[in-house]
């Protein structure tokens, strides 16, 4: 009786302890579960308040700007709404006399609507620079310069637009870097302050794109660095915005 009682001891002992560690197993696939929930759930959240503030951008572009064509989509490497608003205003507000923009596309249409007396636009490829121009003759927009410079070796050790296609360009009052593509070399825009400082008014106002990426944000640093008497400011966009201005 004694050793059947012991037995029946050992069994309920055994059972509790498997009972604990499925418990247990359980916890631990629940916890992750909603830990997974909780980040899916805030993923989510942050992309409709993204998707939400680009619409309000994008709207206030349209009621802003006169468009009298249909006008591509801002999505995947175009510039985003939030971007292509501020582009807007600071050309509106400061009235650049020469705008530089390295990269074309939708931003060379806001650009010459907002008012750009004169804008050069400088694309590495012919067939952006194509669709670009035929943007352009879509919505009426004449006297824009769009050049092809096509990428070449720099002394920097990546690949930059052929600066021969850049030596008549001085005194830019406004210069936006949205380009070259970074897809092959990170550092691809880095050459712009070398090449391009010299070049800018006093008053020249700097406009980049992409600084959530770390090259794209050390050349916006560089850049205020490089000019004293201007002062860096980030804005939390889409893809992360610099503006170099004066103080």
């Amino acid at each position: 009786m004694h050793n059947l009682q012991t037995l029946l001891i050992v069994i309920c002992l055994l059972a509790i302890i498997y009972c604990a560690r499925l418990l247990r197993a359980l916890h631990t696939k629940v916890s992750k579960a909603t830990s997974l929930n909780t980040a899916s759930f805030k993923e989510l959240k942050s992309i409709e308040q993204n998707s939400y503030r680009q619409s309000e951008a994008f709207q206030q572009l349209i009621a802003t700007l006169k468009f009298t064509s249909p006008i591509p989509p801002t999505r995947g490497w175009a510039a985003s709404p939030d971007l292509l608003l501020t582009i807007s205003h600071q050309i509106r507000s400061r009235k650049p006399r020469l705008v530089v923009e390295l990269g074309s596309g939708v931003s060379t249409l806001i650009v010459a609507k907002s008012g750009a007396k004169k804008l050069i636009s400088i694309d590495n490829s012919e067939e952006f620079a194509a669709k670009t121009r035929s943007l352009l003759k879509e919505h009426g927009v004449r006297g824009v310069q769009v050049r092809v410079a096509t990428l070449k070796s720099h002394p920097s050790g990546v690949d930059w637009y052929d600066t021969s296609k850049l030596k008549d360009i001085k005194g830019i009052d406004l210069l936006i870097i949205d380009g070259p593509p970074a897809t092959i070399n990170p550092d691809a825009r880095k050459p712009a302050l070398t090449e391009l400082i010299k070049k800018l008014s006093p008053q020249a106002v700097i406009i980049m794109d992409d600084v959530h990426r770390k090259s794209e944000r050390e050349l916006a640093q560089a850049f205020a660095e490089a000019l004293p008497n201007h002062i860096l400011t980030i804005y939390p966009h889409e893809k992360g915005t610099a503006i170099i201005s004066p103080k």
